[in-house]
């Protein structure tokens, strides 16, 4: 871990319904010998100064400090945001960025919060991005700490839910990555998603 990367906070996002995968939550479905929570732990964690999951079931995670929704409504991804940003706040306040991923995305890189950095620093932006396939993916990014007053403000008085309108208020520096083996932000939504991730795993153990 660099310099860098020390003063980097990591959330996994892991507060969703999972619908259309019957409701169960994604963190606790496996992929290869690990459950996709223990994988994003285990990527992320050399790349942080620590780790906090965003979850409305702190009872089955206990691994992590757990940073609920901030309301009871599940709002979507933003919601985890502001709550892992306002964990972060309290308890380890000497931190100023956060990078966030989301528990379904079993590949996310080794290198994500370096490459990150440097596009932010090299930018000079406010938030960074990673990329893949010409698309932005807003949920791995970079993002100042500072900014959770905003967030809130735009989350539970103005009624924005999406990451992108959220981003688009602010400078965003991107990050390209190659997909070669395969999209390393490939994201687990369906039972066919799950199929596919598994079949990746095999195929490509070191992926």
């Amino acid at each position: 871990m660099d310099a860098a990367q020390s003063k980097v906070f990591g959330i996994i996002l892991a507060g969703g319904r999972a619908e259309r995968l019957g409701g169960r939550g994604k963190a606790d479905l496996s992929i290869g010998d690990e459950t996709l929570v223990a994988r994003a732990i285990r990527r992320l964690r050399p790349q942080c100064a620590g780790l906090v999951l965003n979850s409305n079931e702190p009872a089955q995670h206990p691994a992590l400090p757990i940073a609920p929704d901030p309301v009871a409504e599940r709002l979507g991804p933003l919601s985890g945001v502001l709550a892992g940003l306002d964990w972060i706040a309290v308890h380890a306040p000497d931190v100023a960025l956060a990078v966030t991923v989301p528990v379904d995305g079993p590949f996310l890189p080794a290198n994500l919060v370096a490459r990150l950095s440097q596009a932010r620093d090299d930018a000079r932006a406010e938030i960074a991005c990673a990329a893949s396939n010409g698309r932005r993916h807003g949920v791995y990014a970079l993002w100042p700490v500072s900014l959770r007053s905003a967030l809130r403000d735009a989350l539970l008085t103005q009624h924005l839910r999406k990451v992108d309108h959220f981003l688009a208020r602010y400078q965003i520096a991107v990050s390209p990555w190659d997909t070669t083996p395969a999209d390393p932000f490939f994201n687990i939504n369906t039972p066919a998603d799950l199929d596919h991730a598994r079949a990746l795993i095999v195929q490509f153990p070191d992926f």
